[in-house]
Parts: C-alpha cells; structure tokens; sequence
C-alpha cells in the first residue's frame, strides 16, 4: 500500500501488465497449441501409415499368402519354397533310390590324444590333387594330426571322437562321390562309410546329387532327402487365406482413412481436423486412393485390386465385391496370389534367380552376355549394362536399381529377363517411403511446423522482454507519482501545522 497515495502499487502494476499481456500471451498459446496438434496429428498419421506397410510387408514375407509344396511322405523328403517363388506346374513323383553319403575313416583307439603317434608325411589325395602333411616334432600327436589336416583346407575335416575311453582321428570327406579320398601314410585308417552321390527319380526320370540337399531341379523350391522311398510332390494354394487378406486389407485401409478425415475435419459439422487444409494430408489420401489401381504384378489375369472387386467409394473407404474376388480367385489364382506374394521370374531356363523376393527393387532388369562359371573361371555377363559381381556360378548386382539381385547362370545366353513384381507391401512400402522422403510432403509439413515452433517461441521471448520492459516503466512511473504524492502531504501537513500556530495566537 503506497504511503503518500494509499494505494495497493503492486498490486495496480501487476494488474496492468497482466492487462498488456494477457492479449499477446493468449494469441502466442493459440498459434502453439495449434503448431502442437499439428504435429502430433501428422506424427499420427505416419505412425498409422507405417504400421500398415509394416503389416503388409509382415505377412507377405510370412508365407501364409503365396502357395507351399506338399509332400505326401514326410520321412521320405522335405520340400520348401523360397520367397518369391512361382510354384505353378510344381508337382511329380519322387523315389528316393539312395542317399548320398560323405567317406569317413576312423582310427585306432589311442589312451592320450597328446601323445606321439610317429612322424613322416601323410599324404590325402582328393579331387584329383595331392596334400602332404608333415607330422613332426611340433604336431606328432592325435591331436597336433587333427589340427594340420583342417588346416591343409582340402576339403576333408578331422575330429577326434573319444570312445570307450581311448580317442580315435575321424576323417569326413565332403558329400557325393567326387568327395571320395584316399591316404597313405599316418596312422592306420578303416573306411566306415564311402562316398556316394544321391540317386532318385521324378516321374522315371533319373537324376544323381552329392548332396542330399537339392535346389536346381524346381526354380525356387530346396528339397531334402531324408531315406529312401517314394513320395509325391504337389503344391497348396491359400485360397481362403488370400481372400481374407483382402478383406482384412481394406478394413485396415478404412481405418486410416477414417484417420485422415478426422485429422482434416473442415469443422463445418463439429470440431475442426488439426490438419484441414495440409497439402500433406492431401497428398496421402491421393496416394492411397491410386493403390486400387496401381499394377502390382505381371503376367496373365488381373493386376491390381480393383481388378479383383475391391472398389472405393465415394466416401473414400473400400469396399470388397465379393462375387468379382471369388470369380477371379478361381479363373487366376495364381495372378492374385502374386498381389499379395510378388514373385521373381526369369524368362531364361539358363538363369536360376537365388534372390529373395522383397531384397530386390520391383521392376524389370535385362540381362546379357551371361557366359557360365568353368575350368575355375567364374560366371560373367551384365545386369542393365552394368558388369555383374561375380562369385563362382552366381552373378550379382552390387549397385543401381538391380542391387540385390543375384543368379545362378547354367548356360550362355545372349539375353533374359528377370522381373519382380511389385505386389501391395512394397505399393503401400513405396507411398510411405515417398511421403517421408527428404523432399516428400510429409518430411516438408515437419520441417514447416518446426520453423513455425521456432518462430513462436521467438515471437513469445520478443513479448516477454516486450511485457518485462511495459511492468518496469509503469512501475517506475507509480513509484515516482509516490515519491510526489507523498512529499506534497508532507508539504501539505507542515503547512497545516503552521496555519493551526497562526489561528491558535490569534486566539
């Protein structure tokens, strides 16, 4: 309370400045929250959109959609099918005549695997070519053996096996019949297995493997022979399986449809969306609305959703016609089954694609010049023009759009085709990558909005100095008015002082 005055100064400037900066304060906070909704509705949305690409990308790589081999033994062989492969026409009879086999030799029983076994040169010929292996002083044990035959690399390993007590040198020689070998010197060997290649037959046909793992004679398909016997091979289709995806498919595209009509509410009919009028939101929705049409595979029969009875409505949501699905399932399943299991196919039975569907790029590479791997010269040819990287029998692309794509080249050939259908996942994969590339509208809406929180909060520092500033001139312009109110009472009392001493003589 002032003095002179009598009046509450504090509480006068406190008021007032509250007064100057109520105003500025209240439109600052409007412009932040609606800066923060934005934000939060645009993060919404990109979360929503990932986690549907996500899920798409998810159950495209499970399996569950694209047709599986079958076998009618499963004791006889198994049967598996990489990503991506096209299994139409997969199917025969298989009689597992024998079982490929690796040689294997065993040694004596010796008490200490550290003691001296004799020294001199063994010799191991394998494939044709001669190893020497020195036992001196430094490896003369069971052990020391062991260690310098893995490490001569030919291809047969060693371990020592303890049995009954005393430890015995076990050699293996890789599987199928050129994996046989033979020693001379060392100590004295028994043969317990030879070598031998596996033998079959699929519809009478007769085939031999040195491997009991076979993966070149169905383009995508690794089958493992586990004994002899007979089995059929087959393939099953997941018809009901692909119908409800795509049901499932436009139920969840409803839903973030239905998130973008909130997020852009123009407020005509309740609350207005965070995000009415964002050229980014505009920019997903016309993104999204293309997918029904998009290609996603190649080949006969239908290619894009649409083309199955998936359909948009006014509204935007989707909905499924379920009399075109089920008559497109059952005239082209397999060109459906690619919208949701893209494939990778080669129009070159020279060429065996090794690479998963969904590590390479969608689109069509040209492939030239292929020359096959021989006399210990790798492969060679060119993906779109470019020199392919070269591991043995199997080309790769290491750059460009091709990076990822690699194959096994079996014959020359002068030119093939590889394709990689698009299918939903990558679609959908590609519209969120291109909204929130460094120059797609989502990344440029956030890089907006934070300029715009920066501007605000520089605009807020600006009216706090601005109000701090208004308060302490007021304030010094009260107290000043206190210091004059208070000496003109002072003035006043004395002068009343002194009229009081005139009257009182007068008396």
């Amino acid at each position: 309370m002032g003095i002179g005055s009598g009046i509450d100064i504090a509480a006068l400037v406190a008021d007032l400045a509250n007064a100057s900066r109520a105003p500025r304060e209240a439109a600052i906070a409007r412009r932040e929250a609606a800066n923060a909704a934005q934000v939060s509705a645009l993060a919404g949305l990109k979360n929503a959109l990932d986690g549907f690409a996500t899920s798409l990308e998810t159950l495209s790589t499970s399996g569950s959609l694209s047709t599986q081999p079958l076998v009618s033994d499963s004791a006889v062989l198994a049967a598996t099918a990489s990503r991506g492969a096209a299994l139409d026409g997969f199917s025969g009879q298989v009689e597992v005549v024998r079982l490929a086999t690796a040689q294997s030799m065993v040694s004596g029983g010796f008490a200490d695997a550290g003691a001296p076994i004799g020294q001199g040169d063994l010799t191991l010929s394998i494939g044709g070519v001669d190893h020497t292996i020195g036992i001196t002083a430094a490896n003369d044990s069971l052990s020391g053996l062991a260690a310098a035959i893995n490490a001569a690399e030919s291809g047969v390993t060693a371990t020592i096996l303890r049995d009954g007590g005393l430890s015995k040198l076990v050699l293996r020689g890789p599987s199928g019949a050129a994996g046989a070998f033979s020693l001379s010197g060392g100590p004295a060997m028994t043969q317990v297995q030879a070598a031998g290649d596996a033998e079959l037959t699929i519809d009478g046909v007769g085939i031999t493997r040195a491997s009991n793992r076979i993966d070149d004679l169905f383009a995508g398909v690794t089958i493992d022979l586990k004994k002899t016997g007979q089995a059929t091979l087959s393939t099953e289709r997941p018809t009901t399986a692909i119908k409800q995806a795509v049901y499932d498919f436009a139920s969840a595209y409803n839903q973030l449809e239905a998130a973008l009509d909130d997020a852009g509410a123009s407020g005509l009919e309740g609350e207005p969306g965070p995000l009415r009028g964002s050229a980014a939101l505009r920019d997903m929705r016309a993104k999204l609305a293309a997918l029904v049409s998009a290609r996603l595979s190649t080949g006969a029969g239908p290619q894009s959703l649409g083309e199955i009875g998936v359909k948009t409505g006014r509204d935007g949501a989707l909905t499924v016609d379920a009399t075109l699905l089920d008559a497109a399932i059952a005239a082209n399943p397999q060109a459906v089954e690619r919208m949701f299991s893209p494939a990778i196919t080669v129009d070159s039975p020279l060429v065996r694609v090794t690479s998963l569907s969904g590590a390479v790029k969608p689109g069509t590479y040209a492939l030239s010049n292929l020359v096959p791997a021989s006399g210990g010269s790798p492969a060679g040819g060119r993906i779109d023009g470019v020199a392919a990287s070269a591991d043995g029998a199997i080309l790769s692309a290491v750059t460009g759009d091709a990076k990822g794509l690699s194959f096994e080249v079996l014959g020359s050939v002068a030119s093939a085709t590889v394709t990689v259908d698009t299918g939903l996942a990558a679609a959908m994969a590609a519209i969120r990558d291109l909204l929130t590339a460094e120059q797609g509208s989502f990344t440029t809406a956030n890089d907006r909005l934070a300029a715009e929180a920066r501007t605000l909060a520089g605009e807020r520092e600006k009216m706090e100095l601005s109000a701090d500033a208004y308060e302490a001139r007021i304030k010094a312009s009260f107290t000043a008015m206190e210091a004059r109110v208070t000496a003109m009472k002072a003035t006043q009392a004395y002068l009343q002082q002194q009229i009081d001493i005139w009257t009182g003589a007068d008396d």
